[in-house]
């Protein structure tokens, strides 16, 4: 290990302590995430940590999604997916899965949202902490409520809830409770709703911990199941009296209309009114259009509920309208983000396209010389690391120049694609070929010692010169020259290496051609 990489070993670590951390922080807080993730992924940049850099991208994707610009953080989810699945990174793949979950529930693709919310528990190490994989069984059984599957979705719900409790985490634990105990509301399932909600309360006698906006909104419903009007009164005091954390956009919107609904069914429609007023002001100023749909039918309700049907009649008219052009409004947000994703996609594969046909011969579809000079001394570097043995065989078609001249330069092509074939039959397990140049073509066997490295090379030549030819080439044969060379502990440059194949394949076709000749690098 050289000096400068061990000096680098220190800030790798400090670095990786810091995304960490960043990971670990209670969802309340992700408005503090962005600016440190911002530093964090330049700094594994320049140190050339890739995997962490692509952890605080994912980070900054979290953070896109809960403010709302779900089709940024959709596309930097879908990147760093990608990147992750190309590197094998199963920690970095799982959470990129819990983000898209996440960005595919909020543009209206539950079925899409479920399948990656799936696949971000699955691929999950078992080694994450606890409160980690709580998280994506929490995204889960939110996914699996959505798309129909209550049962399953509590199931998980549980699961996570035993492990954020176990880990300590109590913000995770009382967001667990807070989800089953709404979704027993939903299911009008009072019984355990309270049962959730006296867990819940528990919670906060222990630890002091101070109910949010959301929280209090749910404990709230639970009491109107009941009739529990006075309840409901003194939970939502804080929050119209700002005292409590909101830590959504919508979340005041939403307590004043449980406000609303409590006192109207309590027969105190002026009170009531005064509710949906203010919650219609606040839907205003902050451009809550599903909060404000939900208003106005509140309003239709209270109408009729005082005798005044006319007005009733109009604001559920009023209704029907926003509603409608609030699903008009999701579907084109929805169009719009997966047109972002998509599009980002595109550019993705068009990039990989391009960079892949550099890669590749274009007559025979083999890497080319480029690519195996940018992936072969990598390979030796790991070889030499682990102290494996490492294998190099030239091949070279014997009196190639006969087919040219004798037939034609386009038959000389079907030569060569015909010989790549077989060689890409021969690269199995980790082996791979290429083509060098001309009638030369090289094959890569990483962790092969020379003796397995010779007798796959010498079935390979008896497997070439038994092929099919006549249809080609009619009465010429086509024969290969083989030099293998194999350093035992990966020691060596590749220039060397190719040399030492080099001089074993001039002395096949100096001792006669149609041969393999192999030898230890010194």
């Amino acid at each position: 290990m050289t000096t400068e990489t061990v000096s680098c070993v220190p800030a790798l670590e400090a670095l990786e302590r810091s995304i960490e951390e960043l990971e670990g922080r209670p969802m309340s807080q992700f408005r503090t995430v962005r600016a440190p993730a911002e530093a964090l992924e330049r700094q594994a940049r320049e140190l050339g940590a890739d995997e962490l850099a692509q952890r605080a991208l994912l980070l900054l994707a979290a953070v896109l999604l809960r403010e709302g610009r779900t089709g940024e953080g959709g596309q930097l989810a879908h990147q760093v997916r990608s990147w992750a699945e190309l590197h094998d990174s199963p920690y970095v793949r799982a959470r990129a899965h819990r983000e898209l979950s996440i960005f595919y529930r909020a543009v209206g693709d539950f079925s899409e949202g479920l399948t990656h919310a799936v696949q971000g528990v699955a691929v999950l190490p078992d080694d994450v902490p606890g409160n980690v994989r709580a998280r994506h069984l929490l995204s889960l059984s939110v996914a699996l409520e959505e798309g129909g599957s209550p049962m399953d979705g509590e199931r998980r719900a549980r699961e996570a809830l035993t492990l954020a409790a176990t880990a300590g985490d109590t913000e995770l634990t009382l967001l667990v409770l807070n989800n089953l105990a709404y979704s027993a509301f939903e299911l009008d399932d009072e019984p355990s709703a309270r049962l959730l909600v006296g867990q819940m309360r528990e919670i906060q006698q222990r630890t002091g911990h101070r109910f949010g906006a959301n929280e209090l909104d749910t404990m709230a419903r639970v009491e109107l199941m009941g009739g529990r009007y006075a309840a409901v009164e003194a939970l939502l005091q804080p929050v119209l009296a700002d005292q409590v954390a909101a830590n959504e956009g919508d979340a005041v919107a939403e307590c004043l209309l449980t406000l609303a609904l409590a006192r109207r069914q309590n027969g105190r429609y002026e009170k009531a009114q005064e509710a949906l007023d203010s919650a219609r002001v606040l839907c205003a100023e902050r451009e809550l259009a599903a909060v404000s749909a939900r208003v106005r039918e509140e309003q239709a309700a209270l109408f009729a509920a005082t005798g005044r049907f006319a007005e009733a009649y109009e604001e559920h008219r009023v209704f029907h309208a926003e509603a409608a052009a609030l699903h008009s409004a999701q579907r084109d947000a929805r169009a719009r983000a997966l047109q972002a994703v998509f599009e980002a996609n595109e550019a993705r594969r068009d990039s990989e396209h391009f960079r892949e046909m550099a890669h590749r011969d274009p007559l025979t579809g083999l890497h080319n010389r480029r690519y195996i000079n940018e992936r072969v001394p990598d390979l030796l570097l790991d070889a030499a690391a682990k102290c494996l043995p490492f294998s190099l065989a030239i091949i070279d078609l014997d009196h190639f120049k006969r087919v040219n001249d004798t037939l034609s330069h386009s038959t000389g092509d079907t030569v060569l694609q015909h010989v790549a074939e077989l060689l890409t039959e021969a690269a199995c397990g980790s082996a791979f070929a290429a083509r060098m140049g001309g009638e030369e073509f090289l094959l890569v066997y990483p962790g092969v010692d020379a003796a397995e490295a010779t007798e796959r090379c010498e079935r390979l030549r008896l497997r070439i010169r038994a092929h099919g030819w006549e249809p080609i080439t009619g009465n010429l044969p086509v024969t290969t020259s083989v030099g293998v060379t194999t350093t035992p502990d990966g020691r060596g440059t590749f220039s060397a290496l190719l040399s030492e194949a080099d001089r074993n394949l001039y002395t096949a076709k100096r001792d006669g051609r149609d041969r393999v000749v192999a030898g230890l690098f010194t």
